[in-house]
């Protein structure tokens, strides 16, 4: 039988190099639609899919491949002599190479204020349903989807005359990776019609590769930075670096954390992130009054942190930062001069994000991956719910007082549990995270905060479950406490705060971070 290959692509990119070295070693091409309009315009005695058919396209090119003249010479076992005879019966030849890639859902999709009629037409049929026939019979088809590999292809070809069975067997694997990706996207978009809450029965979960990282959590291990597909303004995924080395795996996991903290900000704010945690967090009237206070509160920790900026970062700004070493500065946009100043120091990772400021939203889905599954939830987008916002001592606090706590539980929210904040309402002064009984993480933010911890105020990501907190919070001169409530101990702790005549407010939702 005659070598055949069939090209139907919608990026055109090397289409018409590859299908000419084709032809020139004695492939006959056959092709649909525009494609096989760029090839004979290119010089490629290309041949229309209908004629092999034998059935013109119809439904406005919805039908053109879906036939049994196609499909039966793609599908058929070369060394099956059954299969073989009902092809010389029928009268169809075989198909060796089947090079196609698929309408452009994920660029019809990322379109602003794109249709649902335009998306759903974007919907690819026929080319999944070749792709996936031609993988499957990958000892006797080459399938192509990537124009990158043409070359390899070809290569091959020239050199020992057919296409070796690594090579196929790959280019199915890559099929497959492909089509699965693609449905993929076409389920989170329809799943996103309905409910951008959703928890489906089955859920797939697709990610398109960022970088190679050069390596994880330690040297040891193998790492790469995957990001999710669609307009997420804000997101890490959406920075341009504008300086200093690559991320590593940690920036990025760090890097993210200080993304969610200043989220949570819409004056000036400046967040400090050391191992997951925020260590300093401060707001002021401008972006260097706001980063004043986020080193002040705790000039130690920064030492190596990743800074990040809800506003422009200016030169006096600069000059403060380039003072210690930071791994990362993430700010919506730099001065001229400020980007001077910061690119002085050669490694420093200088992170550009316009969007920073965009709020989290439920639609975007926080994973843990566990041994043999993986635990999907919402992100915690809320601090509290107002209706549930309650005094439940005697003594309330003043409104100043209310406006720290508030600065302290959005704060808290975001160190690991067990997490414990002291701040005024405009710095925080103490940060106790990631304790394994709360009163050691209440003592451990007194002890940072020293003499600072009088007069701030106190936030809890979960309930005091003894009134022990209370104590050392008095002790420490604390002035106010927020807390979830709902321990059996409640009444203990109200008890013990009415006696010492600090104000406590329960906010009756609980921020644990693990």
């Amino acid at each position: 039988m005659k070598k055949r290959a069939l090209i139907s692509v919608s990026d055109k990119n090397g289409v018409l190099e590859f299908a000419k070295e084709l032809e020139s070693l004695g492939y006959e091409i056959l092709s649909t639609g525009g494609t096989y309009s760029a090839l004979v315009a290119g010089g490629v005695a290309a041949i229309e899919v209908s004629s092999v058919t034998e059935f013109p396209e119809c439904l406005d090119g919805r039908v053109k491949t879906l036939h049994p003249a196609i499909h039966a010479g793609i599908l058929a076992i070369r060394s099956n002599d059954k299969h073989m005879s009902k092809l010389y019966e029928l009268g169809i030849d075989t198909i060796d190479i089947v090079a196609i890639n698929l309408y452009p859902f994920k660029e019809t999709i990322l379109k602003p204020g794109v249709e649902l009629a335009e998306a759903i037409e974007n919907i690819d049929i026929g080319g999944p349903t070749m792709l996936r026939a031609a993988a499957k019979n990958y000892q006797d088809v080459a399938v192509v989807i990537d124009p990158s590999d043409y070359g390899k292809i070809i290569d091959e070809l020239k050199n020992s005359g057919e296409i070796s069975l690594k090579s196929k067997f790959f280019l199915s694997y890559k099929v497959f990776e492909h089509t699965a990706h693609y449905d993929t996207l076409i389920a989170k978009y329809l799943r996103n019609k309905i409910s951008t809450e959703m928890m489906p029965d089955t859920l797939s979960l697709t990610f398109e590769k960022a970088q190679d990282l050069r390596y994880g959590e330690n040297p040891h291990q193998s790492a790469v930075f995957y990001k999710e597909v669609g307009d997420f303004a804000g997101a890490l995924t959406a920075a341009e670096q504008l300086h200093g080395k690559e991320l590593s795996f940690n920036n990025i996991n760090d890097a993210n954390g200080a993304l969610d903290v200043i989220k949570e900000f819409d004056e000036p704010a400046v967040v400090a992130i050391k191992h997951a945690n925020p260590c300093g967090v401060g707001i002021g009237a401008d972006i260097y009054e706001a980063y004043t206070r986020a080193y002040e509160a705790d000039p130690v920790s920064i030492f190596g942190g990743i800074i990040a900026l809800n506003r422009e970062v200016d030169e006096r700004t600069a000059e403060e930062i380039n003072k210690i070493f930071v791994e990362i500065v993430i700010a919506p946009s730099y001065t001229t001069r400020a980007l001077e100043i910061l690119t002085q120091k050669k490694n420093l990772r200088i992170l550009k994000l316009p969007g920073i400021a965009v709020k989290n939203d439920k639609s975007m889905i926080d994973m843990k991956k566990v041994a043999g599954g993986l635990l999907v939830q919402q992100l915690d987008t809320e601090l509290w719910n107002d209706d549930d916002l309650k005094v439940v001592t005697d003594k309330s606090p003043t409104d100043e007082q209310m406006q720290a706590l508030k600065f302290a539980m959005k704060v808290v929210k975001h160190t690991k549990s067990n997490g414990i904040v002291l701040a005024t309402d405009k710095q925080t002064v103490g940060i106790g995270p990631g304790q394994t009984n709360r009163i050691t993480a209440l003592n451990l933010a007194i002890n940072y905060a020293g003499e600072r911890a009088s007069g701030a105020v106190l936030a809890s990501d979960a309930f005091f479950p003894f009134d022990d907190c209370v104590l050392a919070a008095h002790k420490a001169g604390i002035a106010a406490i927020i807390q979830p409530g709902g321990s059996i101990n409640d009444q203990k702790s109200i008890d013990a705060c009415n006696q010492y005549g600090i104000p406590m407010v329960f906010t009756g939702m609980r921020h644990f971070k693990h």
